[in-house]
């Protein structure tokens, strides 16, 4: 494909994401930009696996150490919060508190690892197994 065919075409798929975008059926969007209705399933198509690639590289590559980062940092605070030495009792309530706060944030952090990767197991069986649920209604 020449440099002018591909701008055009990716013009187009910019255009039909931003008409889906607000809302408007894949027939509507084929009558303003004046194109065949296959050409906008087509796109949406595109612009669907396009969305995958890219969720997908996002978990594989980055969410599982921004995880561990969380992780990690939430166990440094807690570390520091038991060496700390407090004053008075306000100042080891404050720190109880805020061990008891990251606490519940690793639980819900492990927690939700488990929700993401059998939402990103349902997601995967699916779409291999059916690529026509996810669009716009015609």
């Amino acid at each position: 494909m020449n440099g002018k065919v591909e701008q055009r075409l990716q013009w187009r798929r910019d255009k039909v994401r931003e008409y889906t975008t607000k809302g408007h059926t894949q027939r509507e969007i084929a009558a303003e930009l004046q194109i065949p209705l296959t050409d906008v399933n087509r796109d949406l198509k595109y612009l669907r696996q396009q969305a995958r690639n890219s969720i997908q590289h996002y978990i594989d590559e980055y969410l599982p150490a921004e995880y561990q980062y969380c992780l990690d940092a939430l166990n440094l605070i807690v570390k520091e919060m038991w060496a700390l030495q407090p004053q008075d009792n306000r100042e080891l309530m404050q720190s109880r508190a805020l061990i008891k706060d990251c606490c519940a944030m690793r639980i819900d952090m492990l927690s939700s690892a488990t929700v993401v990767d059998r939402a990103v197991k349902f997601v995967d069986r699916h779409i291999h197994n059916n690529d026509n649920g996810l669009g716009r209604g015609v």
